[in-house]
């Protein structure tokens, strides 16, 4: 496949990504836990939360307590810009050394789901005000929430299929109860998943 058509899909994820989260952003105030959802068909939800940290809300301090959350967040930031950097790198060697079509998506797909989370945690900040217990505004005269790089990612999909309550013989976890599946992620988070699965699917064939 061409550079060209590998942009057009970057394109699509993130014109789709964008739009839903700018829509959700200016629209709605954030859903806090306990209140209710945008839309509740019981199996999907519809929310707004905001992620400040990595995958599943995780922070970098979880991992090292000894660092504050400003800069947690700031080189999370960074490393998220170095991340995309080199993503980007490994895409437009792929395609000059003419890997298999699967690959390319694959890998075109994680640096747009990539790039769409980053434009959230590098220009939300700066862009709009912030949104508790408030629709938020766009480029509000009084500045946005957060200085540029500190930023929060919007997510807004929720697929609670099923909840069961663990047995009580079961070690630290028993008695408690358990939804599948209750994170709640964007259009973004779901482009790198569907890249990270063709890829597993592409090395089971064989391909480098």
């Amino acid at each position: 496949m061409k550079l060209r058509k590998l942009c057009w899909i970057v394109f699509a994820v993130l014109v789709v990504d964008q739009a839903l989260k700018g829509y959700i952003k200016l629209n709605y105030p954030l859903t806090f836990y306990g209140s209710n959802a945008l839309i509740d068909w019981g199996w999907f939800r519809l929310l707004f939360v905001e992620n400040k940290g990595m995958a599943w809300g995780a922070r970098l301090n979880d991992i090292l307590p000894f660092i504050s959350d400003d800069t947690a967040k700031l080189l999370l930031s960074i490393f998220r810009l170095l991340a995309i950097s080199a993503i980007g790198y490994w895409l437009v060697r792929a395609v000059k050394q003419k890997a298999p079509k699967a690959q390319l998506i694959a890998v075109t797909l994680i640096f747009a789901g990539a790039l769409g989370n980053i434009i959230d945690s590098v220009f939300y900040g700066v862009l709009f005000s912030n949104s508790y217990g408030q629709v938020a505004e766009f480029l509000p005269a009084d500045g946005g929430y957060a200085p540029l790089l500190f930023g929060h990612v919007v997510d807004m999909f929720q697929f609670p299929m099923f909840t069961w309550t663990w047995p009580e013989w079961v070690p630290l976890i028993g008695g408690a109860s358990f939804t599948f599946f209750e994170p709640v992620f964007n259009v973004a988070d779901s482009a790198i998943c569907t890249g990270v699965v063709l890829l597993l699917l592409q090395s089971r064939r064989g391909s480098k």
